[in-house]
């Protein structure tokens, strides 16, 4: 990654003036470990007497089950437990599961609902083994005819008991009858994005004496995962922990609950530790994608361009289960006009239940799909108007104070107008040199260009927007303690680093507050006290204010006595490059003095201000904690003959509230950018009647090095979010959420033509001769 510009140096808080702590740019406490491959994962894990799990899954996406008969699985030797939903508490008809709406079965029972839906499931003494008895487990199935496109599931037969509608949210803002002079129009797509995480899904449950169970997981939410395990396999909590393992990637929920709790059962029917790693196509049916998306919008505009009106139908395809399908629609809908300021907003949403694979949590869910939508209709609107795209946007840009369409005010800020100026400013990159040797460069790469003549550059640009924590009422809320004996200091926290970088961060606060240079990151396992999901970016401020709150604590039980002597009141002291000083310069003492013979800790916890659910007639609502904003533009080369496209450059503008660590946050927008050039031009998990075709890394496309763009940052605006611990916003979401909409942008530059999908297919981007 390059710079245009120097990254503002992050402002010191009264605490932390030194050359360690929050602003600086320390390696990350996992990186030595990774890079030498010792970082342990689950897949590594092993344990005396193990045995292997593997599950049987279903090859239809929508079929009634007739009967299961296990007995060619138990007679194949090595196999030790065949498990189906009649083997969990309650019997088929057990509590369902489900991160907000509990209607996903662990094993199916009765019905199958999508395509690799887990029936069954083995233990045997080796893995090949477990596979093969899986496999000779006979079901028979009532093959349904499957319900795959979305807008057909508002008639179609309820495929559950829930029915097929998971929400509805209308929004209604202004005056219906208001009109512009200019009107756009557009009709958006979107396709179903896989996280394809760099590690398959894997995990170790070992049977305790109690009757319970221990799980060795790379969960994201080790508590949430612990309870709803415990619920399933009907257990008290207390009788399930949860070990969190190391996270092999992950751009929301690790692991669906199915593979969780059929791991636990598995080791409870044996009595031995059991161990599951699932290959990569298994790997792709036990996740959830991005949920795929079909928007229509209309834009009013004055004369100047100003929006005097937006209407909008947004459509989510849920997958077989409910998951997160509600929450992703309230942002779809709360952000459906973008990071821009109208007074008349009409939308209709909604999220459905079809026999695609289920979605999920991924970076900016709901956010991503309108930021496309919204983005293209102000291209078109700059174009009808003959205006710069960027002077269109700059007209409609939302401030700090403006509503969102949902009647909440933004009191965060809201720099959307900045972001755009240093775009602006930023140089663009060089064009190609005219060399032979530079072919690789072009659309297509050596051999795969057509004539140079016909390669066109496109310059688009994108703004875009996503929530911070839960919405809608949810109680967001982290525990930590902080234990300091002498020079060194432990953090407990069951927040996870899921690759956002929480453990350094954790170590960074403690090293500002305290000054003590020796910080050690306990591992986290469900024992402790919760910290919640590592999702929409809130480690950062919640589980981040509790550790920073706990080392406050422990900072004034330190610096008392030491003040008391002095006859000064503790704020009169600091604490710099592990130094404590009065504020006349009279003490001079090294912290590890100051805790010479002490041990001292503190817990505590962080809440932020509660929100409420958006109005289910009107979509009004004060939803959200904050929001964090991200400028960008892409600079693209486009062989208008072939349709091919290569991303050159994206340079970035994002306000992050404060840089609590310049370095780790160039890397997460790289990373984001990343993820948004896959799904711009790569990334699509096709299906065919439900069934994806393209389940494998050679048949999903993802970015390599080759297709990644330089990166390059423009400005991180350090504007603090009062509101926030250390004043700092969400880093990685908002790029991956942007980014697809600035490709789009610049291919429709240098193309001409309207781009109303994504990803961008060759014929998208084929200019007719």
């Amino acid at each position: 990654m390059t710079s245009a510009t120097e990254l503002p140096a992050a402002a010191p808080a009264d605490h932390e003036t030194g050359t360690t702590g929050l602003g600086t740019s320390p390696l990350r406490t996992d990186a030595l470990p990774k890079a030498l491959g010792i970082y342990p994962y689950a897949a590594d894990l092993w344990a005396e007497g193990l045995l292997w799990g593997a599950v049987l899954r279903s090859p239809h996406p929508h079929a009634r089950i007739v009967s299961v008969d296990t007995a060619p699985a138990l007679a194949v030797p090595g196999v030790h437990a065949v498990v189906t939903a009649a083997d969990l508490p309650g019997g088929p008809d057990g509590t369902p599961d489900g991160p907000l709406t509990a209607d996903r079965p662990v094993l199916a029972a009765g019905v199958v609902r999508h395509h690799g839906e887990a029936v069954a499931a083995v233990a045997a003494d080796h893995p090949d083994t477990a596979r093969l008895a899986a496999a000779a487990i006979l079901v028979e199935y009532e093959v349904l005819e499957p319900v795959t496109d979305p807008e057909a599931a508002f008639h179609a037969a309820p495929l559950h008991p829930d029915g097929n509608l998971f929400r509805h949210l209308p929004l209604r803002t202004g005056d219906p009858d208001a009109v512009g002079e200019i009107v756009v129009e557009g009709l958006y797509q979107v396709g179903r994005q896989d996280p394809a995480p760099i590690g398959a899904e894997a995990g170790l449950a070992v049977p305790r004496p109690d009757g319970g169970v221990e799980l060795h997981l790379s969960s994201t939410d080790p508590h949430g995962d612990r309870d709803r395990t415990a619920a399933r396999l009907g257990l008290d909590p207390d009788r399930v922990r949860l070990v969190v393992t190391g996270v092999p990637g992950a751009t929301g929920d690790r692991e669906d609950l199915s593979f969780q709790v059929t791991l636990a059962l598995l080791a409870l029917r044996t009595g031995r530790p059991v161990k599951m790693a699932l290959t990569r196509a298994e790997s792709f049916q036990a996740h959830n994608t991005r949920h795929p998306a079909l928007l229509r919008y209309r834009h009013h505009a004055d004369a100047e361009g100003r929006l005097v009106k937006v209407e909008a139908q947004i459509l989510l395809d849920g997958g077989a289960y409910a998951d997160v399908s509600a929450e992703a629609l309230a942002a779809a809908v709360a952000f459906s006009v973008g990071p821009y300021t109208c007074p008349n907003v009409f939308v209709d949403a909604w999220a459905v239940r079809t026999n695609n694979p289920p979605a999920g949590r991924m970076r900016g869910e709901g956010a991503l799909q309108t930021c496309f939508a919204y983005e293209s209709q102000l291209d078109q609107l700059a174009r009808q108007l003959g205006v710069d795209p960027v002077e269109i946007r700059r007209r409609n840009a939302m401030t700090t104070g403006d509503p969102l369409p949902t009647g909440q005010a933004v009191t965060c800020p809201a720099p959307v107008e900045a972001l755009l100026d240093a775009l602006d400013a930023s140089p663009l990159p060089a064009l190609p040199l005219d060399d032979p040797e530079a072919d690789w460069l072009l659309p297509g790469g050596p051999g795969g260009a057509g004539d140079p003549a016909a390669v066109r550059r496109g310059i688009g640009y994108a703004v875009g927007m996503v929530h911070m924590l839960g919405a809608e009422g949810e109680d967001e809320v982290a525990t930590a303690t902080v234990r300091v004996s002498g020079d060194h200091a432990t953090v407990i926290c069951a927040a996870v680093d899921s690759g956002q970088g929480f453990a350094t961060l954790a170590r960074q606060i403690v090293q500002s507050v305290l000054g003590v240079s020796e910080v050690y990151i306990a591992p986290v396992d469900s024992d402790q006290s919760a910290a919640g999901p590592a999702a929409r970016s809130r480690h950062t401020w919640v589980s981040g204010g509790a550790v920073e709150r706990a080392a406050l604590m422990v900072r004034h039980q330190m610096l008392q006595p030491i003040a008391a002597d002095f006859g000064m009141s503790v704020e009169l002291l600091t604490i710099t490059d592990g130094k404590i000083t009065s504020y006349d310069g009279v003490l001079g003492m090294p912290v590890s003095e100051a805790l010479e013979g002490r041990e001292l800790w503190a817990t505590a916890q962080c809440r932020p201000h509660p929100t409420e659910p958006l109005d289910p007639e009107t979509g009004q609502g004060d939803a959200f904690v904050s929001i964090a904003f991200c400028a960008m533009r892409a600079v693209v080369d486009v062989d208008i003959e072939l349709g091919a496209v290569r991303v050159v450059d994206v340079t970035v503008a994002q306000e992050v509230g404060r840089a609590l660590n310049p370095r780790q946050i160039e890397d997460r927008i790289e990373g984001a950018v990343a993820q948004g050039v896959g799904l711009a031009l790569l990334e699509n998990l096709r299906t065919e009647g439900g069934v994806p075709v393209n389940a494998s890394l050679t048949g999903y496309r993802l970015p390599t090095a080759l297709d990644t763009p330089d990166v390059r940052i423009a400005a991180l605006l350090e504007e603090r979010d009062v509101v926030a611990p250390f004043g700092a916003k969400a880093v990685s979401a908002v790029p991956a959420v942007v980014a697809p909409a600035a490709v789009a942008a610049a291919v429709r530059a240098a193309t001409g033509l309207p781009v109303g999908r994504l990803p961008i297919l060759p014929e998208d981007a084929t200019v007719p001769a």
